[in-house]
């Protein structure tokens, strides 16, 4: 599955932002929203939020910097999320994640140069019997080893 995000343009983001204003926690429901419309949260949007939200800049970057699924850049073409919670750790999960990371040339939380894959750490899948685990473009796959998690970074570089 490749994702294709529109490039930032403020009137689009006014407008999401307007569409989801009056919701009940608007803030997280903007922040998420901006992202799966742009890939990321762009840095002009979140005083764009406060104003909206009668809010502070501090109020709504502490918001998005609290929770580690937002983004500040652009995700590559596909995004593999690494489990890095205590289960999938127990599991051998860090040896996976550093396989991962020397395959794809990247550390967790960044991007590989042809803007093919974004490789985030994720905290908990909810798989721990499946322990270790991982999530790719919102597909997730559980009991990884060493073949899965070389399979999965295939298939994230095509």
């Amino acid at each position: 599955m490749t994702v294709g995000y529109e490039p930032w343009d403020a009137a689009r983001g006014a407008e999401i932002i307007a569409e989801h204003a009056k919701l009940e926690g608007a803030t997280l429901v903007i922040l998420h929203a901006l992202q799966e419309a742009f890939g990321y949260v762009p840095e002009p949007a979140i005083p764009m939020v406060a104003e909206a939200l009668n809010l502070s800049r501090a109020e709504v970057h502490g918001v998005f910097t609290f929770y580690h699924g937002f983004r500040k850049q652009p995700a590559g073409r596909h995004v593999l999320k690494l489990c890095c919670a205590e289960a999938c750790q127990a599991a051998g999960g860090d040896a996976l994640a550093a396989r991962a990371e020397a395959k794809l040339g990247v550390s967790l939380g960044h991007t590989t140069a042809d803007e093919r894959v974004t490789l985030e750490p994720i905290y908990c899948l909810g798989l721990c019997a499946t322990a270790p685990s991982a999530m790719l473009d919102g597909r997730v796959v559980g009991r990884l080893d060493e073949a899965r998690i070389d399979a999965l970074v295939a298939e994230a570089q095509r």
